[in-house]
């Protein structure tokens, strides 16, 4: 699955608490909100409402250009949350849950959205613009049976899902959608485990009849390749795989009207497009030799590293046409955090001591690539 490196997150419901950014940028120990703590913050278009058992936001200064973080935590599932989508309404997609995905869809709320009957789970990955589950196009994928499968959602929960596997393989994910909802980029396999002979490309995701597009034959040899976001302009983004799963390097392209570009970021040995926008801005992460991995966003051949906290496993995956990046970390704890970001108009942005700790809306407390199936960076 889109795996990036599969991370041991304990299941459940816990209680939320705070991280507060001692002087140094670091985490000091968690601790639970007061009442005065609970605040109301605007992310753009997006009035968030406080609501006791709700999603725990955070400003905090990262370690690139001074951006200020905002971490995103399903409260169902605390120790585990990956932010994975965003569009240019500023809604958010992901999932929680490391063992059984727990797709949601946040707009300060959060209203799950999970494949009926996938008893493995489901990732929500990539979302057309809308304002909420039923005006937006979301996509992803979700395994049942042990077998994983593309899909792609309107109308919400209660609306229709589709599943859009690539005819004749066993293997398929979709891991992103342009803000018109109009075509889905991700990678198939005839590997049932979606290990090995990953295929990057893209698809048109009608209710039926979707047309599947080979990417892979474009770039360099390979032994995998995965095509992780697509934009208005039908530009590409992804990487492919040079060497085994057992050391794998990766090298990120971005594919414009069939022609290919290969990059790293600098001084890295393995680099991962995991994201476009309709300026062409590609997110991502990078790792060093030393195993530390970083976000960064990549503004026409400038390159900025995402590090909130200072954590040394990060993953930018999202970003929309404002500039607003998600993605998650790794906090001190081991556990996976996600988050919001607008690294590129950062200076804007107040400092984090005149930002107060701020639990948002989550409606009724109703309530996956890379990480188990989408933490790392190879399919499993």
């Amino acid at each position: 699955m889109h795996i990036r490196y599969a991370l041991a997150c304990e299941g459940g419901r816990k209680p939320i608490f705070s991280s507060v950014t001692n002087k140094d940028g670091g985490l000091e120990g968690g601790r639970a909100l007061t009442t005065a703590e609970i605040n109301m913050i605007t992310l753009k278009n997006s009035v968030y409402r406080p609501l006791l058992g709700a999603a725990l936001l955070v400003w905090g200064a990262g370690s690139a250009a001074h951006a200020q973080f905002t971490n995103i935590i399903d409260p169902f599932n605390p120790t585990f949350t990956q932010a994975l989508g965003i569009n240019n309404n500023d809604r958010i997609v992901g999932y929680g849950n490391a063992t059984v995905f727990n797709g949601f869809f946040f707009d300060g709320n959060f209203a799950r959205l999970n494949f009926p009957g996938a008893d493995g789970g489901t990732q929500v990955i990539g979302v057309s613009n809308g304002t909420s589950p039923t005006t937006a196009t979301t996509d992803g994928f979700y395994v049942q049976g042990g077998v994983t499968h593309g899909f792609a959602n309107t109308g919400g929960q209660g609306g229709t899902f589709t599943t859009i596997d690539a005819p004749g393989f066993a293997f398929t994910q979709l891991l992103g959608i342009n803000h018109g909802g109009t075509t889905a980029a991700g990678y198939w396999t005839t590997d049932p485990a979606g290990a090995t002979g990953q295929i990057a490309g893209t698809v048109t995701p009608k209710l039926s009849g979707a047309t599947f597009n080979d990417i892979n034959h474009l770039l360099p040899a390979n032994t995998n390749s995965q095509a992780t976001g697509v934009n208005d302009m039908g530009i590409v983004a992804g990487f492919y795989q040079e060497g085994p799963n057992t050391s794998p390097v990766f090298t990120s392209f971005f594919d414009q009207a069939g022609k290919i570009t290969s990059f790293k970021f600098p001084g890295s040995v393995s680099t991962q497009a995991l994201g476009i926008n309709d300026q062409g801005w590609i997110v991502g992460d990078y790792t060093l030799s030393n195993g530390d991995m970083f976000g960064f966003i990549d503004k026409g051949g400038v390159f900025t590293t995402l590090d909130p906290f200072g954590s040394t496993a990060v993953t930018a995956n999202g970003i929309n046409d404002n500039g607003n990046v998600v993605g998650f970390y790794v906090n001190g704890a081991g556990a996976t955090i996600g988050f919001f970001s607008n690294p590129l108009v950062s200076a804007a942005i107040p400092e984090p001591s005149t930002w107060a700790m701020m639990l948002l809306g989550f409606a009724g407390l109703g309530f996956l690539g890379y990480r188990k199936a989408r933490p790392g960076k190879l399919a499993a």
